[in-house]
């Protein structure tokens, strides 16, 4: 027979110790687990960039098509150092250029459309001190028109061009005339390294180097802005190409809208001697030399020379190697010292050279005159008489 209410007299204290979570952590974690939720259900819930491409620490390239999105960014990526803060991340200020924003906490979600939503974004702590910044790049769809850059003539955004094969090399460009802007991002390497390959900057902005088991490049931007030289450190020039150089460079305008530009090539394919200097022997003899830049020994590195004899004297012309009409014109092929003797017609000429054993560049013209020579010819027979 059961006796009810059960026995309520008072018995022996019991002392429950608990081995579990305290409510405090649980608590905690329950707050962790939400904020994740939420981070999901925000990147999930809104349209993201087709792309994005960390470029240096702390700038973050976002390629668009056009359409709405966001892009969430982070104050503080550890979770400990937020679980720290008295706010848990709750009062972290936020701002867009320097401009206060109205959202707050540790996520900040970046509204994207069509090209704008990039910009230098700060968080603070409630005092104003920084915590974090990210500079964030806008890039658009490739398919769509550059604005940045103009093409050249031959349909190339860059030019490269090499004086030699020691292995320096260099690239120019145009800006175009509403949108001159800076290099934000350089990068060279030997094609087949590209996944191995790391590049840096200095504090300048201007000094770029590019490091991988394989190659060593260094790159300085230009004062003007307008190109680039670099260096191959690795680079034997008596040995020949295996892996063509592989050039890209990011470019970016004031309002943080951000273009790549490449180019791959061989040396061989780019290489343009500098101009050749000519000078005067006598009244029908010249002479020129090599380029003092130029690789040697010129046995193993040889030039083809162009030569063109010019009969009168074209004074309105921009370029006279170009625009004159030639008497003559001659390939000459040389290791040394080259020497021609002129047509007693001849009022100047003009001598260009090019690698004699790869089809690449030919060195711009250097023009000399001749026009001492008729001068001299009728004081002879004034003498003679």
């Amino acid at each position: 027979m059961l006796n009810w209410p059960p026995n309520t007299s008072p018995g022996p204290s019991v002392t429950l110790v608990s081995h579990g979570p305290s409510l405090r952590e649980q608590e905690r974690k329950m707050k962790l687990f939400e904020v994740s939720i939420i981070c999901a259900f925000l990147q999930f819930s809104y349209q993201t960039p087709m792309s994005r491409l960390t470029l240096l620490p702390n700038t973050l390239v976002l390629e668009v098509d056009g359409a709405l999105g966001q892009q969430p960014l982070n104050c503080l990526d550890s979770e400990e150092e937020l679980m720290r803060r008295h706010d848990k991340g709750q009062d972290i200020l936020w701002k867009k250029n320097g401009v206060e924003e109205t959202q707050r906490g540790n996520l900040y979600l970046v509204q994207l459309e069509e090209s704008l939503g990039g910009g230098n974004y700060t968080c603070h702590n409630k005092d104003g001190s920084l915590l974090n910044h990210t500079v964030v790049l806008i890039k658009e769809d490739e398919t769509k028109r550059r604005k940045i850059l103009v093409k050249s003539d031959k349909g190339d955004y860059l030019k490269c061009s090499a004086q030699n094969y020691d292995g320096e090399f260099r690239c120019s460009w145009t800006w175009h005339s509403s949108r001159v802007g800076k290099v934000t991002f350089v990068r060279a390497l030997r094609i087949s390294d590209e996944n191995d390959t790391q590049c840096s900057v200095d504090t300048s902005g201007r000094r770029w180097t590019c490091s991988s088991s394989q190659n060593n490049f260094s790159c300085l931007v230009d004062g003007s802005r307008h190109g680039i030289s670099c260096i191959d450190n690795q680079h034997c020039p008596y040995a020949e190409e295996s892996k063509q150089i592989h050039i890209s460079v990011y470019v970016r305008t004031e309002h943080f809208l951000v273009e790549s530009y490449s180019e791959h090539f061989y040396l061989s394919e780019i290489v343009k001697p500098d101009k050749v200097r000519i000078s005067k022997v006598n009244t029908t003899m010249i002479t020129w030399t090599y380029p003092s830049s130029w690789s040697s020994p010129y046995s193993y590195f040889p030039l083809t020379f162009q030569l063109k004899q010019l009969r009168g004297l074209c004074r309105r012309c921009v370029n006279p190697c170009t625009d004159s009409k030639a008497i003559k014109t001659l390939t000459v092929h040389s290791t040394d010292f080259c020497r021609f003797e002129v047509k007693h017609k001849a009022q100047a000429v003009c001598v260009r050279a090019k690698d004699a054993l790869c089809d690449s560049q030919w060195s711009e013209w250097s023009h000399f005159s001749l026009k001492g020579k008729k001068k001299n010819n009728k004081k002879n027979k004034h003498k003679s008489h």
